[in-house]
Protein backbone atom coordinates (compact mmCIF):
# COMPACT_ATOMS: atom_id res chain seq x y z
CA UNK A 1 0.00 0.00 0.00
CA UNK A 2 1.23 3.90 -0.38
CA UNK A 3 1.93 6.34 2.05
CA UNK A 4 -1.12 8.39 2.81
CA UNK A 5 -2.20 10.91 0.21
CA UNK A 6 -3.87 14.39 0.17
CA UNK A 7 -5.01 15.83 3.36
CA UNK A 8 -8.17 13.75 4.29
CA UNK A 9 -7.36 11.20 2.05
CA UNK A 10 -7.93 7.35 4.07
CA UNK A 11 -6.47 4.50 3.33
CA UNK A 12 -9.12 1.80 3.80
CA UNK A 13 -9.04 -1.77 4.10
CA UNK A 14 -12.48 -3.28 2.70
CA UNK A 15 -13.53 -6.60 3.96
CA UNK A 16 -15.93 -9.14 2.63
CA UNK A 17 -16.56 -12.58 3.56
CA UNK A 18 -17.62 -13.62 0.06
CA UNK A 19 -17.90 -11.19 -2.86
CA UNK A 20 -19.60 -12.96 -5.58
CA UNK A 21 -19.41 -10.15 -9.20
CA UNK A 22 -22.77 -10.48 -10.57
CA UNK A 23 -25.24 -11.56 -7.98
CA UNK A 24 -26.02 -12.09 -4.35
CA UNK A 25 -25.37 -7.86 -3.95
CA UNK A 26 -22.23 -8.13 -1.82
CA UNK A 27 -19.37 -8.67 -4.84
CA UNK A 28 -21.74 -5.62 -6.65
CA UNK A 29 -21.53 -3.58 -3.69
CA UNK A 30 -17.64 -3.96 -3.07
CA UNK A 31 -16.58 -3.24 -6.47
CA UNK A 32 -18.81 0.18 -6.70
CA UNK A 33 -17.69 1.66 -3.07
CA UNK A 34 -14.30 0.56 -3.66
CA UNK A 35 -14.51 1.89 -7.23
CA UNK A 36 -15.77 5.27 -5.89
CA UNK A 37 -13.92 5.56 -2.85
CA UNK A 38 -10.63 5.35 -4.95
CA UNK A 39 -12.31 8.14 -7.19
CA UNK A 40 -12.39 10.65 -4.21
CA UNK A 41 -8.76 10.19 -3.69
CA UNK A 42 -8.60 7.65 -1.15
CA UNK A 43 -6.82 3.87 -1.04
CA UNK A 44 -8.57 0.97 -1.05
CA UNK A 45 -7.81 -2.62 -0.45
CA UNK A 46 -10.38 -5.30 -1.02
CA UNK A 47 -9.90 -8.43 1.80
CA UNK A 48 -12.28 -11.03 0.33
CA UNK A 49 -12.69 -14.77 0.23
CA UNK A 50 -14.21 -16.61 -2.38
CA UNK A 51 -15.87 -16.22 -4.58
CA UNK A 52 -13.56 -13.25 -5.36
CA UNK A 53 -15.11 -9.80 -6.60
CA UNK A 54 -14.04 -8.12 -9.97
CA UNK A 55 -12.54 -5.05 -8.95
CA UNK A 56 -11.78 -1.85 -11.30
CA UNK A 57 -8.38 -0.48 -11.62
CA UNK A 58 -6.29 1.21 -8.75
CA UNK A 59 -8.31 -0.94 -6.50
CA UNK A 60 -6.16 -3.83 -5.01
CA UNK A 61 -7.06 -7.63 -4.38
CA UNK A 62 -5.97 -9.25 -0.59
CA UNK A 63 -7.57 -12.84 -1.26
CA UNK A 64 -8.56 -14.36 1.69
CA UNK A 65 -8.70 -18.00 0.86
CA UNK A 66 -10.96 -20.57 2.72
CA UNK A 67 -12.24 -24.21 1.64
CA UNK A 68 -15.20 -22.68 -0.24
CA UNK A 69 -17.36 -25.13 0.31
CA UNK A 70 -20.21 -23.30 -1.45
CA UNK A 71 -18.26 -22.90 -4.82
CA UNK A 72 -20.14 -23.90 -8.35
CA UNK A 73 -20.51 -27.00 -9.58
CA UNK A 74 -20.34 -28.94 -6.54
CA UNK A 75 -21.71 -27.18 -3.08
CA UNK A 76 -21.62 -28.54 0.29
CA UNK A 77 -18.72 -31.39 -1.10
CA UNK A 78 -16.59 -33.06 0.49
CA UNK A 79 -13.06 -31.26 1.24
CA UNK A 80 -10.06 -34.05 0.99
CA UNK A 81 -7.85 -33.94 3.78
CA UNK A 82 -4.54 -32.32 2.57
CA UNK A 83 -7.28 -29.15 2.67
CA UNK A 84 -7.15 -28.78 5.89
CA UNK A 85 -4.74 -26.46 7.45
CA UNK A 86 -6.58 -25.84 11.06
CA UNK A 87 -9.13 -25.19 13.46
CA UNK A 88 -10.73 -22.73 11.24
CA UNK A 89 -11.28 -25.27 8.55
CA UNK A 90 -12.23 -27.92 10.88
CA UNK A 91 -15.11 -25.55 12.12
CA UNK A 92 -15.85 -24.40 8.74
CA UNK A 93 -16.57 -27.53 7.61
CA UNK A 94 -18.40 -29.04 11.41
CA UNK A 95 -20.19 -26.11 11.27
CA UNK A 96 -21.54 -27.07 7.41
CA UNK A 97 -22.24 -30.26 8.15
CA UNK A 98 -24.51 -29.56 11.30
CA UNK A 99 -26.62 -27.30 8.73
CA UNK A 100 -25.14 -24.06 10.08
CA UNK A 101 -23.53 -21.13 8.12
CA UNK A 102 -19.84 -20.84 9.08
CA UNK A 103 -18.66 -18.09 6.62
CA UNK A 104 -19.06 -15.14 8.46
CA UNK A 105 -17.44 -16.02 11.46
CA UNK A 106 -14.71 -18.24 9.94
CA UNK A 107 -13.27 -15.14 7.64
CA UNK A 108 -12.92 -13.38 10.52
CA UNK A 109 -10.77 -15.40 11.98
CA UNK A 110 -9.03 -15.60 8.76
CA UNK A 111 -8.53 -11.25 7.85
CA UNK A 112 -8.65 -10.45 11.55
CA UNK A 113 -4.39 -11.95 11.75
CA UNK A 114 -3.97 -10.03 7.95
CA UNK A 115 -5.39 -6.88 9.25
CA UNK A 116 -3.18 -6.96 12.80
CA UNK A 117 -0.19 -7.46 10.96
CA UNK A 118 -0.56 -4.23 8.58
CA UNK A 119 -2.13 -2.22 10.92
CA UNK A 120 0.45 0.83 10.13
CA UNK A 121 -0.82 0.71 6.51
CA UNK A 122 -4.67 1.14 7.35
CA UNK A 123 -6.51 4.37 8.77
CA UNK A 124 -9.79 2.27 8.95
CA UNK A 125 -11.18 -1.07 8.40
CA UNK A 126 -14.58 -0.85 6.79
CA UNK A 127 -16.79 -4.06 7.12
CA UNK A 128 -19.18 -5.17 4.54
CA UNK A 129 -22.02 -6.99 7.08
CA UNK A 130 -19.54 -9.80 7.67
CA UNK A 131 -19.60 -8.76 11.48
CA UNK A 132 -17.71 -12.14 12.67
CA UNK A 133 -16.80 -11.75 16.09
CA UNK A 134 -12.67 -12.09 15.26
CA UNK A 135 -12.97 -8.85 13.34
CA UNK A 136 -13.02 -6.77 16.68
CA UNK A 137 -9.60 -7.82 17.21
CA UNK A 138 -8.74 -4.97 15.03
CA UNK A 139 -9.44 -1.98 17.47
CA UNK A 140 -7.05 -3.90 19.83
CA UNK A 141 -4.20 -3.39 16.83
CA UNK A 142 -5.40 0.16 16.86
CA UNK A 143 -7.40 0.13 13.89
CA UNK A 144 -11.21 1.95 13.59
CA UNK A 145 -13.75 -0.37 12.50
CA UNK A 146 -16.96 0.68 11.12
CA UNK A 147 -19.50 -1.85 9.50
CA UNK A 148 -21.80 -1.50 7.13
CA UNK A 149 -25.62 -3.48 7.86
CA UNK A 150 -27.74 -3.48 4.73
CA UNK A 151 -30.08 -5.10 6.31
CA UNK A 152 -30.45 -7.42 9.49
CA UNK A 153 -30.34 -11.14 8.26
CA UNK A 154 -32.81 -11.49 10.98
CA UNK A 155 -35.73 -10.62 8.44
CA UNK A 156 -34.43 -13.29 5.87
CA UNK A 157 -34.48 -15.46 8.94
CA UNK A 158 -37.96 -14.65 10.03
CA UNK A 159 -39.60 -14.89 6.26
CA UNK A 160 -37.90 -18.10 5.29
CA UNK A 161 -38.57 -19.65 8.25
CA UNK A 162 -42.77 -18.62 8.38
CA UNK A 163 -42.57 -20.04 5.18
CA UNK A 164 -41.14 -23.64 5.34
CA UNK A 165 -42.79 -26.49 5.77
CA UNK A 166 -42.28 -27.92 9.93
CA UNK A 167 -39.61 -30.59 9.08
CA UNK A 168 -37.67 -27.76 7.26
CA UNK A 169 -37.96 -25.33 10.26
CA UNK A 170 -35.44 -26.63 12.48
CA UNK A 171 -32.28 -26.72 10.35
CA UNK A 172 -33.52 -23.08 8.45
CA UNK A 173 -33.05 -21.85 12.40
CA UNK A 174 -29.66 -23.85 12.40
CA UNK A 175 -28.47 -22.28 8.94
CA UNK A 176 -29.38 -18.67 10.13
CA UNK A 177 -27.29 -19.01 13.57
CA UNK A 178 -25.20 -16.82 12.56
CA UNK A 179 -27.17 -13.52 12.88
CA UNK A 180 -26.92 -14.44 17.08
CA UNK A 181 -23.22 -13.86 16.45
CA UNK A 182 -23.80 -10.99 14.32
CA UNK A 183 -26.21 -9.45 16.41
CA UNK A 184 -23.56 -9.77 19.69
CA UNK A 185 -20.19 -8.06 17.28
CA UNK A 186 -22.76 -5.40 16.22
CA UNK A 187 -23.16 -4.02 19.71
CA UNK A 188 -19.74 -3.85 20.25
CA UNK A 189 -19.02 -1.53 17.34
CA UNK A 190 -18.85 2.07 17.72
CA UNK A 191 -19.77 3.09 14.08
CA UNK A 192 -22.17 1.51 11.73
CA UNK A 193 -23.84 2.32 8.43
CA UNK A 194 -26.98 1.79 6.92
CA UNK A 195 -28.64 2.43 3.51
CA UNK A 196 -32.03 3.76 4.79
CA UNK A 197 -34.26 4.43 7.61
CA UNK A 198 -36.41 1.19 7.60
CA UNK A 199 -32.22 -0.72 7.48
CA UNK A 200 -32.00 1.09 10.36
CA UNK A 201 -34.62 0.90 12.36
CA UNK A 202 -34.77 -3.26 11.75
CA UNK A 203 -31.34 -3.29 12.74
CA UNK A 204 -32.13 -1.53 15.97
CA UNK A 205 -35.43 -3.88 16.33
CA UNK A 206 -33.51 -7.11 15.82
CA UNK A 207 -30.05 -6.40 16.96
CA UNK A 208 -30.48 -4.34 20.01
CA UNK A 209 -28.90 -1.15 19.18
CA UNK A 210 -29.10 2.47 20.38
Amino acid sequence: MSSPGPTGALRIALTSYRSKAHCGGQGVYVRHLSRELVALGHTVEVFSGPPYPELDEGVALTRVPSLDLYAEPDPFRLPRPSEFRGRTDLLEFATMCTAGFPEPRTFSRRVAPLLSARAAEFDVVHDNQGLGPALLKVNRAGLPLVATIHHPISVDRELEVAAAKWHRKITLRRWFGFVRIQARVTRQIDHLLVPSVSSAQDAMRDFGLE
